[in-house]
């Protein structure tokens, strides 16, 4: 498995998103439910293993207020 990030959409378009006020409900959301493993997760995505946050994040992101904060990002 690769430690590479996915190359799906331009870095600008991420940042964007994170940016965007539902970017930042959406990451402060992660961080309550998630707590030290979501914390974990991005430690080692910053040092360049991207595994874990692919793991951590299914889990996470499954939770009824997270899907409505994706599908307001995905508008």
């Amino acid at each position: 498995m690769s430690n590479q990030p996915q190359q799906d959409y331009p870095i600008q378009q991420i940042v964007r998103l994170a940016a965007s006020p539902a970017g930042k409900q959406l990451f402060a959301l992660l961080q309550k439910q998630g707590g030290a493993e979501f914390q974990k997760a991005l430690a080692s995505a910053a040092g360049g293993d991207y595994d874990s946050i692919r793991r951590a994040l299914p889990s996470l992101l499954s939770s009824p207020e997270a899907q409505a904060l994706l599908q307001e990002l995905g508008r």
